[in-house]
């Protein structure tokens, strides 16, 4: 089926279908829920605008996450105050709590975040495959589309950024 972008009915199908997928890949990239909202809406602002044929639904879906990336990954390089809240965060003590219903929900929480700056630290080909792979439930064919590499290529940059997060997190 094929895809325009400006038509209402096709785009509301891409819409409903592709911006979930757009949020976990942008949150991902920023780590703010209101900024990932706002850079997916400008993504679908340029898809409506480009007023472009897609020869199917995952060709315009690819080609919304890698504008999305890209828009998210622009804005995090603008933005150097962010990388400066990060640093703050890491050298913050982690908190304990009294009760095992609090402490275990804490501890989900540290986890959560422990994994989320991990995840920051790696370089950006390793970040984005380990993104898209555990956060968008897109399998390696899908994630080689959208980064423009080989499906071989993505199985060894998840493989390796996998080796680096277990590397990451063991030291802390």
């Amino acid at each position: 089926m094929e895809v325009q972008s400006n038509d209402e009915r096709s785009f509301r199908l891409v819409y409903e279908e592709v911006f979930p997928i757009l949020m976990r890949v942008v949150y991902h990239v920023t780590g703010n829920v209101d900024l990932s909202e706002e850079i997916c809406q400008e993504a679908f602002i340029r898809f409506f605008d480009k007023q472009m044929g897609f020869p199917s639904l995952n060709d315009a879906k690819y080609w919304l996450i890698r504008v999305s990336k890209n828009l998210a990954i622009n804005h995090v390089k603008r933005k150097s105050r962010e990388m400066s809240m990060v640093e703050k965060l890491k050298k913050a003590p982690s908190p304990h709590a009294n009760t095992t219903d609090g402490e275990k929900v804490l501890m989900e929480k540290e986890t959560r975040r422990l994994v989320q700056e991990a995840i920051e630290e790696l370089p950006e080909k390793f970040r984005m495959v380990i993104v898209l792979r555990e956060y968008s439930d897109m399998d390696y064919k899908q994630i080689a589309q959208v980064l423009n590499i080989s499906e071989s290529n993505v199985k060894v940059r998840v493989y390796r950024a996998r080796k680096m997060l277990e590397s990451i997190l063991s030291q802390e």
